[in-house]
């Protein structure tokens, strides 16, 4: 009897000291259990359709190794369509806490491989506030929301806005438009020597020419003159 009093006073003197832990711990600042890193679209606008069809494109979104999720609501170009996050094709994927995964935005085609709009590494990292936008010059841009994503700063290895990837390029471009304008530049100036170093030799030229013939002149009236004397 007294055994059985013992087992039931050690088993009802765990259960307290179980709960008091569990309250403890659920009261430390900032800890968090359970951290759903939902991403959901809040706004996206494509600007260019690659299906040749005269036909509605179908875009969508994926990432590796996941299943696509289409997107209905996005039949037209230049328009800004918003959403609530509440679709029943959101969220569209889930991030890990420490990596990236390769997501993309693509549409559909009906005789080919699929057309990519853009290709990139989405991370949590990149959510400042819980929002990341995404730009692709003449494709689309994106508004993606994470409310448990973040810590993202201007000097995480991604930027809020996606790097244009003609950038190389463009530079690249302007740094050949330089060397191009010097070399007219040194050119032109290399040209204008000439021409003024030209024209001062035919100056010369003309001065000594002119002078020979003053002086042909001079033995001609001369010679004139003691023939005169002669006579």
């Amino acid at each position: 009897m007294r055994r059985n009093q013992s087992l039931c006073c050690s088993s009802s003197s765990i259960h307290p000291l179980f709960l008091l832990s569990f309250i403890l711990l659920s009261s430390i600042p900032g800890k968090k259990f359970i951290s759903s890193r939902l991403v959901t679209l809040g706004s996206i606008e494509i600007f260019n359709a690659h299906e040749w069809l005269p036909s509605k494109p179908i875009v969508y979104f994926s990432c590796k190794g996941e299943n696509k999720t289409i997107l209905p609501d996005v039949k037209a170009t230049d328009f800004l369509y918003s959403f609530k996050g509440q679709e029943s094709w959101q969220p569209l994927t889930e991030l890990p806490e420490k990596k990236c995964k390769r997501c993309g935005i693509y549409e559909q085609d009906t005789f080919k491989s699929d057309d990519v709009f853009d290709e990139w590494e989405m991370c949590s990292d990149d959510f400042v506030k819980g929002k990341y936008i995404h730009i692709k010059e003449k494709e689309f841009n994106a508004t993606f929301i994470c409310s448990d994503c973040g810590g993202g700063s201007a000097g995480s290895h991604n930027s809020t806005t996606a790097p244009d990837r003609g950038e190389p390029k463009k530079k690249k471009n302007v740094a050949m438009v330089v060397v191009v304008s010097l070399l007219a530049s040194s050119l032109t100036v290399i040209a204008a020597v000439y021409v003024y170093k030209y024209w001062q030799r035919r100056k010369r030229e003309q001065d000594q020419l002119r002078f020979l013939q003053l002086f042909e002149e001079n033995d001609e009236i001369e010679d004139e003159i003691a023939l005169g004397h002669v006579i």
